[in-house]
């Protein structure tokens, strides 16, 4: 039978378009835009697309030089087939993440059959992957492509066919493209330090192929040679300000401790992290006993080389000034890949261990109770957090009441059922599934509760619905002290820019302000003389909407 045809395939095809379709595709338009980075990319794509032009981003109609252009050309093409709209602004996050799932597989089965449904599956329910899969940004974009790359790469390593080489170049300069020269400097470390580890430096010469970074230059080099041709400061804005500066400074306020990102992505590990943790001690144990053995040897060289590859992103920023969740993404799929491997050799290890002597037994036990306890109780917490979501969008604090008490006794009652099944004797086997069954509740508790209430609370889209319903004619819109968050929403969902009465702008036709809420008599000080007229309040936002007069 061919190998396309096998029933195991297809079922994996079917579970890999089952997964990826309802945890990266499914509500993504539930809510609106979050936040200042979604409405901004969007916008910033939509009017490239109404130029025509896919060299400069602009918003509105100033040159946006901040972030490379992949993002931006993804999304015009999403607009295009699917109309400008918060599922179309993140379709290409969703597509990169599937992309991704897609290569993990496909490697998997290719160099280490057997594991690759459940590398895939590990991967795609990561909180961290479902949650960026799910923004309008450019961290999947580049956490994608510097994962293919990487993946790329170490088949090459293995196998060494350029034809994997190619593929290594041509993804490391699309994720030049996403976010600019962190994608190759990043990689170059990775490959580095694995090969110095390794004491393999006769690898070095031939992954500086020349055909491959002439790929990876020709793919790169048009975009970047005519945005600078057509904006001499894109230099001085995008490569000084906005990657030497935002690691050596704290230019945008995102500082943090140092230590930030140790549980940022413990985090997005979710719900894998106690697995994760155990495949991270498990390599280092496996280092410390075996001293140089523990480097040689081709089997021992995929988790070495993912353990570098998960490490390097969060030391380096890690060691940045400005710290933000979405830098370390590129170092998710490691873990979950570390995850996989563990899982992997734990299984073939019981499978060969058919008869362990008494004390091993007793040792199994407890490793296994405190197991089951531990991940059932993780993946318990998921399902706590999102039915939760909607309250803690709401007052920013978690209040104990009826809906949290429920929400609270629906996450034990989960628990206590996927650590009993962790038990039982298929326990282990059932791992991925009871796991795979938890994320799936918890996403779709998301965006069938706290959905609503998130949009409501945190996202432009109804205030503007609020403005439109008051007029269907292009108004101008001014702000007084609301936040950017606000500015940047309304502008992508009004299309149009707004002014700020703190500013000292203030437009001299009538207008609709936003502002906090009970501040009309405020309203009216700045501007003597007009008339300003109470339109509504947006109570989930503490907002009200005034009309000003000529």
């Amino acid at each position: 039978m061919k190998q396309g045809t096998n029933p195991r395939t297809r079922i994996d095809i079917l579970l890999l378009v089952a997964f990826c379709g309802f945890l990266f595709f499914y509500g993504l338009g539930a809510f609106g835009l979050l936040g200042a980075d979604e409405p901004r990319y969007a916008q910033v794509a939509r009017e490239m697309l109404e130029r025509s032009d896919w060299v400069t981003p602009t918003l509105l109609g100033k040159p946006w030089l901040e972030k490379p252009v992949l993002y931006y050309w993804q999304a015009m093409w999403s607009f295009r087939v699917a109309g400008v709209t918060e599922q179309a602004a993140r379709i290409p996050s969703a597509f990169d993440a599937t992309l991704l799932i897609v290569v993990i597989y496909l490697f998997l089965r290719r160099f280490r059959p057997g594991s690759e449904l459940e590398g895939a599956l590990i991967a795609a329910s990561c909180a961290g992957i479902i949650g960026f899969a799910r923004a309008a940004a450019t961290d999947m974009p580049l956490a994608a492509t510097f994962t293919i790359a990487l993946i790329a790469w170490y088949a090459w390593y293995e196998s060494r066919r350029n034809i994997y080489l190619a593929a290594f170049y041509i993804f490391l300069a699309l994720g030049t493209l996403a976010k600019g020269p962190v994608a190759p400097a990043l990689s170059a470390v990775i490959i580095f330090l694995f090969i110095a580890i390794k004491r393999e430096w006769r690898v070095i010469l031939p992954t500086l192929w020349i055909p491959g970074i002439a790929l990876y230059l020709a793919v790169t080099l048009p975009w970047y040679i005519a945005v600078q041709l057509r904006n001499p400061e894109f230099f001085r804005v995008f490569i000084l300000e906005h990657n030497l500066a935002r690691f050596s400074q704290d230019l945008y306020h995102h500082r943090q401790p140092f230590w930030f990102y140790l549980p940022v992505f413990l985090l997005a590990m979710m719900p894998w992290t106690i697995v994760f943790i155990l495949a991270v001690a498990e390599r280092v144990r496996l280092t410390w006993t075996e001293g140089k053995q523990a480097f040689s040897g081709a089997k021992d060289s995929w988790p070495l080389f993912l353990l570098i590859w998960m490490l390097v992103p969060v030391f380096f920023f890690s060691a940045s000034r400005s710290k933000l969740p979405g830098y370390i993404l590129p170092a998710v799929p490691a873990g979950a890949l570390l995850v996989a491997e563990y899982l992997a050799v734990r299984r073939s290890n019981t499978d060969t261990n058919e008869n362990p002597s008494d004390e091993g037994k007793k040792g199994d036990r407890k490793f296994s109770l405190l197991f089951a306890a531990v991940h059932g109780i993780l993946c318990g917490v998921l399902i706590f957090a999102a039915l939760s979501a909607g309250s803690i969008a709401m007052s920013h604090h978690l209040f104990w009441v009826k809906g949290t008490y429920t929400a609270a006794s629906t996450a034990l009652v989960f628990a206590l059922g996927i650590a009993a099944v962790l038990l039982s004797r298929a326990g282990f086997r059932l791992l991925r599934p009871v796991t795979m069954f938890a994320v799936v509740v918890s996403v779709a508790a998301v965006i069938r509760f706290a959905a609503p209430v998130i949009d409501a609370t945190q996202s432009a889209r109804p205030v503007a619905e609020t403005i439109q319903a008051f007029s269907q004619e292009p108004v101008p819109i001014a702000l007084y002290h609301v936040s950017r968050v606000q500015q940047y929403g309304l502008e992508f969902y009004l299309n149009r820019s707004t002014q700020k009465y703190e500013d000292g702008n203030i437009p001299d036709a009538a207008h609709v302000v936003v502002a906090p809420q009970n501040t009309q008599t405020l309203v009216a000080e700045q501007v003597p003389g007009r008339r300003v007229s109470y339109l509504t309040s947006i109570p989930a936002q503490k907002l009200d909407l005034y009309w000003v007069g000529k």
